[in-house]
C-alpha cells in the first residue's frame, strides 16, 4: 500500500520555567513550542517541534511551518530527501536561516519519525547503529545568575541523577567572579566529574583567553561559544591561545555554516543544533562532514530527538540533556552511569503526551 501524507497538524504551546533563568546573554522564563505531527492515509504519524526562548516570534514560527508544509501534503514520506532539498530551493529568496530553516528542521525531523514507525524500527538503527547509550552532561542548572548555595544545590542533584558531566554559565562582565564560581563547582562535585563552562558568546577574544587562562586549574573539558558566534577569526584567536577544547556551532545553520567553522579550524568540538541545521537529514550530513575533519560533534539541546544522531555518528562524543522539553512527552529519558539510553522504540522513540498538552496549548 502507498503512503501519503495527508494532513500536517500545529500546536502552540508554552513550558514555564520553575523560576527565571539567565545566561550571558538571555533572561528566559518559559519556552513557546510549535508541535508538528504528519498524519498519513495509514495512520501513522511522525512527530517534532520547534521551539523560540519566552515564547518570542512563536506565531512567526507557526506560519513558515504552515507555508512549508504545503510542500508535504500529498508526497510519499519516504522521499525526505527529495522533499527537504525541494524546500531548500524555495525558500532561497527568503534565506537558508532562521525561521525558514527552523521550519523546515521540524519537518524534516517529524517525517524521519514517521520514517522509522513505518519500517519499526528505530532511527539510530535505520540510519545504521553505532552504540544503544552515549555520553551525556547536565545542562539544565548551573546559571549565570544562581548564587553560590544554589549553584552547590544543582551540582549535587545532578550527581544524585546519575550524571558524571555537567555545563556551568560564565561570560560575566566579572572575570573574577566566573572563576569563583567555577571553582565552587569543581570543588564541590570533585575531580571525577567532567564539568564544561559556557560564555554564550559574550566575551572580547582578549576577554576569553584571560579568562579560559585563569579557568586553567579546574581542568574543564572545553570553554563554549567564548566569542561572538560570527567571530570565526576570534574563535581561531582564543583556540590557539588556550589549552583547553573550544566548543562551538549551536549558532550555525546548516551544513553550509558548519563547513566554514571546520575549514577555518575554529573550534575543537562541533555542537550542532536539530533545530538550526535543518533537521535530522542535515544533522547526519554535519556529522560526515566533521569526521572528515576528524572533529567531534556534541549535540545542542533537543536531546529527545538528536540521540539518534548520537546512535548512528561515530564521532558524536556526547549529547545536551536539557531537560526543558521533557513534559511533552509520554516517554522518559534513562540516565544512567552518567549515560543516556538510546530509545530502541521505532522512530525517535518519543511520543507527544496529548493530556499534558492540552494544558501547555496557547
Amino acid at each position: 500500500m502507498s503512503v501519503k501524507i495527508t494532513a500536517i497538524k500545529r500546536q502552540k504551546v508554552t513550558i514555564p520555567f520553575e523560576r527565571p533563568i539567565k545566561t550571558a546573554i538571555h533572561d528566559m522564563r518559559s519556552v513557546g513550542c510549535v508541535l508538528v505531527t504528519i498524519e498519513t492515509n495509514q495512520g501513522i504519524c511522525g512527530e517534532s517541534y520547534l521551539f523560540t526562548l519566552n515564547g518570542v516570534r512563536l506565531n512567526a514560527f507557526d506560519e513558515m511551518l504552515k507555508g512549508l508544509g504545503e510542500f508535504f501534503v500529498g508526497e510519499d514520506p519516504r522521499y525526505v530527501e527529495r522533499h527537504w532539498q525541494k524546500v531548500w530551493n524555495e525558500v532561497n529568496p527568503s534565506g537558508h536561516k532562521g525561521l525558514t530553516i527552523a521550519a523546515l528542521s521540524a519537518l524534516d525531523t517529524a517525517c524521519w519519525d514517521l520514517n522509522g514507525k513505518l519500517a519499526s524500527l528505530p532511527l539510530h538503527q535505520l540510519f545504521g547503529a553505532c552504540r544503544d547509550e552515549v555520553e551525556t552532561y547536565a545542562s539544565g542548572g548551573l546559571w549565570l545568575m544562581d548564587s553560590e548555595e544554589q549553584l552547590k544545590l544543582d551540582a549535587e542533584n545532578f550527581i544524585q541523577q546519575g550524571f558524571k558531566a555537567m555545563k556551568v554559565r560564565v561570560g560575566s562582565a566579572d572575570i573574577q567572579r566566573d572563576v569563583r564560581r567555577v571553582g565552587l563547582v569543581r570543588e564541590a562535585v570533585g575531580d571525577d566529574v567532567v564539568l564544561m563552562a559556557d560564555c554564550n558568546q559574550s566575551l572580547s577574544v582578549k576577554q576569553a583567553i584571560r579568562l579560559g587562562k585563569a579557568l586553567a586549574p579546574f581542568n574543564l573539558s572545553w570553554l563554549e561559544e567564548p566569542v561572538s558566534a560570527d567571530d570565526l577569526d576570534g574563535h581561531v584567536e582564543v583556540r590557539r591561545a588556550l589549552d583547553i577544547d573550544i566548543a562551538s556551532g549551536e549558532t550555525e545553520y546548516s551544513r553550509f555554516g558548519m563547513q566554514a567553522m571546520l575549514q577555518k579550524r575554529a573550534c575543537d568540538i562541533l555542537m550542532p543544533d536539530l533545530q538550526r541545521i535543518g533537521g535530522l537529514s542535515e544533522m547526519r550530513k554535519t556529522a560526515a562532514l566533521a569526521s572528515a575533519y576528524h572533529i567531534p560533534i556534541s549535540t545542542h539541546i533537543f536531546t529527545e530527538h538528536s540521540l539518534c544522531i548520537a546512535g548512528s555518528s561515530t564521532n558524536c562524543v556526547s549529547v545536551e540533556h536539557m531537560p526543558w522539553f521533557a513534559p511533552l512527552f509520554n516517554e522518559e529519558m534513562i540516565i544512567k552511569d552518567g549515560k543516556l539510553e538510546i530509545p530502541i522504540r521505532p522512530g525517535c522513540g518519543f511520543t507527544f503526551n496529548h493530556q499534558v498538552v492540552e494544558k501547555m496549548k496557547v
